[in-house]
């Protein structure tokens, strides 16, 4: 045979084997509004980016039928290629062949680029769509998902891992998933579960969606499995571009320097916190005052809204902000937004990236079901990742910070490399009411006028307590100063501790309360 006609022979192969589970499953995949698996590669990458490898890889499977199947590619395409210039290593499971169900060579496919990505030190993609583990291969689909898990473990802190759930992900399949950095999800599309309906309401006898039981929304706004919800696939993809370009290939790198630009917010930053220290505010509206072009990719957006976690650029460069939301709970710690920021700290930590913290919050939650749902566990989270940080970390304290809040929020006694406060700052163990009613409590009830007396007692606890020039004459705050002064001082302090070398303990790793 000619080089031609094998050449000939080898572009039918590749047309045959790219047309994954045929017309008709192609079909069906598009009229459930879904792209197909290579339709998103190609999508999600540089123009003409993409590499493909191993397309040729056939099922091994013999029982059960599996011996006259032939499942091309093994219903999983990998590959390497750009995003915006960067590489990076992807997987997406075909829905078309075989309902993306796992199997071992599929696995195979899937374990040697996850090798790849971490052997060039580049981040992964992995898209998931896929039934879960293919029966007739029994305990080889448990064993490929084994060495999955394995993988994600191995590579956690050394290159960044991002999942996007774009059709059922289900048993098993969740957990990869669940090991890695970031989870995208895209409204209608996506499925995360443990447990199906059907086997539900056999066990339980209820009757439950897929949507109701782990569609986008729940995994957006109620478990915190998910940090970015999408309306669509292509919105999804802009998404995780977006993302690409806040983060390093890898952990010995620091992310991609941006040209400067100055805030685009239009107003004055000194008007964005009310004269009433009880009446709330958008904190973001704080950050997008102080970060290059007013930029803020928010992550976890729905879920946990008490606290708000993302990046944003200073002077060109990545950086990470966790601030209170007083909107929501007037910002105070709970399980969940102590989950969701201790994560994120670890994450910049891993990563090379410098940590803002703007402080205004009360406390942690108090009550019975905050109390019994582990806030001293999970609350200790936050203490954990920040006091292990040691990436540049840097405090504004905006506005309340009281008590346990207080040390939590990357105090100077968690290791804050620079601490700053708003000259408005309310700096105690409670609040000026509640303190002044304990100390003062003599005063007030044998006062002639009560309200008066308990009004005078809690002016006078905030001048001689509440307020940042005690903690300033200790040293705990490096400076109180001006809202306006915010951005230069940041800028400042980032540049200062660009070169921030803190040695520890020799040890294999700490034991966070998980």
């Amino acid at each position: 045979m000619s080089l031609k006609k094998h050449i000939l022979d080898l572009r039918k192969r590749r047309e045959k084997v790219q047309l994954g589970g045929g017309e008709k499953a192609i079909e069906k995949q598009m009229a459930m509004g879904k792209m197909t698996a290579r339709s998103r590669i190609l999508a999600l990458l540089d123009n003409e980016s993409f590499t493909e490898y191993d397309l040729f890889v056939e099922h091994e499977a013999r029982d059960f039928g599996m011996d006259k199947k032939q499942l091309h590619g093994d219903g999983v395409i990998i590959g390497t290629g750009t995003i915006y210039g960067a590489p990076v290593c992807i997987f997406a499971q075909d829905f078309t062949v075989a309902g993306g169900s796992l199997g071992l060579m599929h696995a195979r496919k899937i374990t040697k680029i996850m090798d790849h990505a971490l052997k060039m030190r580049v981040p992964l993609i992995g898209i998931n769509d896929s039934g879960g583990a293919r029966i007739q291969e029994g305990v080889n689909s448990l064993a490929g998902y084994g060495e999955i898990f394995y993988r994600n473990t191995i590579a956690s802190g050394v290159i960044p891992q991002i999942s996007v759930i774009l059709g059922p992900c289900a048993g098993g399949a969740v957990y990869s998933p669940a090991l890695t950095d970031f989870v995208f999800v895209v409204d209608q599309i996506s499925k995360m579960f443990i447990t199906g309906p059907s086997v539900i309401k056999t066990v339980l006898g209820e009757e439950i969606s897929m949507e109701e039981l782990g569609g986008a929304r729940v995994h957006a706004e109620i478990t915190g499995n998910a940090h970015f919800f999408a309306g669509s696939e292509m919105e999804c993809f802009e998404q995780i571009k977006k993302l690409i370009t806040f983060i390093p290939w890898n952990n010995t790198q620091k992310a991609r320097a941006f040209p400067p630009k100055e805030p685009k917010f239009k107003g004055n930053i000194e008007d964005i916190i009310p004269a009433d220290p009880k009446q709330p505010y958008d904190v973001r509206d704080v950050i997008k005052a102080i970060v290059d072009d007013s930029d803020f990719f928010e992550i976890q957006e729905f879920f946990a809204p008490n606290i708000v976690i993302g990046f944003g650029r200073m002077n060109g460069q990545t950086t990470g902000f966790v601030a209170n939301q007083p909107l929501v709970l007037a910002g105070v710690l709970d399980c969940d937004s102590s989950d969701k920021a201790a994560r994120f700290i670890r994450y910049c930590n891993a990563f090379n990236i410098p940590i803002i913290t703007l402080e205004d919050m009360p406390g942690y939650l108090p009550g019975v079901d905050q109390e019994h749902a582990g806030v001293i566990r999970h609350g200790a989270k936050v203490l954990y990742a920040y006091s292990e940080a040691t990436v540049p970390k840097i405090t504004v304290i905006l506005r309340k910070a009281y008590g346990g809040g207080y040390i939590a929020m990357n105090s100077r006694h968690l290791g804050a490399d620079f601490m700053f406060a708003w000259p408005m700052a309310e700096i105690a163990v409670m609040g000026p009411e509640g303190a002044a009613n304990i100390i003062f409590k003599k005063e007030i009830e044998e006062a002639e006028d009560p309200d008066a007396m308990r009004e005078e007692k809690v002016q006078e606890y905030i001048d001689r307590f509440a307020n940042p020039y005690v903690a300033a004459a200790k040293g705990y705050i490096d400076s109180v100063i001006e809202p306006s002064e915010t951005r230069h001082l940041l800028l400042h302090a980032i540049e200062v501790s660009s070169n921030k070398n803190d040695q520890r303990p020799y040890k294999k790793h700490g034991i966070p309360p998980f």
